[in-house]
Order: C-alpha cells, then sequence, then structure tokens
C-alpha cells in the first residue's frame, strides 16, 4: 500500500472515531436531554462520517488497489492524491466547525460552508484526474496482450 493511501486510511479511521463518538453522544442526548446544545454537533457528526469517513476510505483503497499504469508500479500523479487529501480534509474542518462555532460567537457568514463545498469540488477533481488513466475497460489487458 502506498503511504499516501495509508495516511488516507488512517485519517478516514480518525473522522470515523470523532463522528461516532458525536453520534453516540446525540444519541445519549436524545434519552437522556440533559445537554441540548449538543444538537448544535449534528452536521459536524454528518460531514465527519459521510466525507471525512467514507468518501476518504474509499479514495485511500482507489488509490492502492486500481491497477498500475506500468509494470514498474507507477501509480501516476501522486500529487493530485496528495491535492485531494488537503482539499478534502480541509473541506471537512470548514464544514464540521462552521455550525458549532457560529452557535458560539452568535452567528458567522456563510462562506466557510461555501468553501467547503468548493474544496470539496477540489478534491472530486483532483481523485478523478488521479484514477482516470488507471481505469480500464473490462478485458484491455487481455487485448493487450494479444497485440
Amino acid at each position: 500500500m502506498p503511504p499516501v493511501s495509508r495516511v488516507m486510511v488512517r485519517t478516514a479511521l480518525i473522522h470515523l472515531a470523532l463522528g461516532s463518538t458525536i453520534g453516540g453522544l446525540l444519541l445519549a442526548e436524545k434519552g437522556l436531554g440533559l445537554f441540548p446544545w449538543l444538537w448544535l454537533l449534528r452536521p459536524s457528526h454528518t460531514h465527519l462520517l459521510l466525507v471525512g469517513w467514507t468518501v476518504q476510505l474509499a479514495f485511500g483503497v482507489a488509490v492502492w488497489i486500481m491497477p498500475r499504469l506500468d509494470a514498474a508500479g507507477n501509480r501516476g500523479n501522486i500529487g493530485l492524491v496528495w491535492l485531494c487529501y488537503g482539499a478534502l480534509n480541509g473541506g471537512v474542518a470548514l464544514a464540521a466547525l462552521h455550525p458549532p462555532l457560529a452557535a458560539l460567537l452568535g452567528g458567522l457568514p456563510q462562506w466557510p460552508l461555501a468553501a467547503a463545498g468548493l474544496l470539496y469540488l477540489i478534491a472530486a477533481v483532483a481523485a478523478v484526474a488521479h484514477i482516470w488513466r488507471r481505469v480500464r475497460p473490462f478485458g484491455a489487458a487481455a487485448r493487450d496482450v494479444q497485440a
């Protein structure tokens, strides 16, 4: 497994732990009703688990598991993967921290959420740009050997 995939998978596991902890606290709050302010963390819970955990884990594994470009093990431009990693985690941080900080400070502008969306878009474009050359139509490897 390349180092960038290991970093992405480990970071995804951190997002899983954080998101699950927040989810457990929300579930306890639903039953006990002791700390109603915990509901401010619900959007953070969603971003941590859906994007930080699921998307990052999927792409980290995809970088590792997709066919290499040549027999030497070249995986393509790894800089695009690092760009995806930074943009994805930056977007998760902005989106997850915005709701609690807005409530704590009495309101924040909405531009951090727009910036998070832009970072998600950058991450998606970088991911597709990296993986695109490694995607082969079914049977392409067999045709390459016969030719």
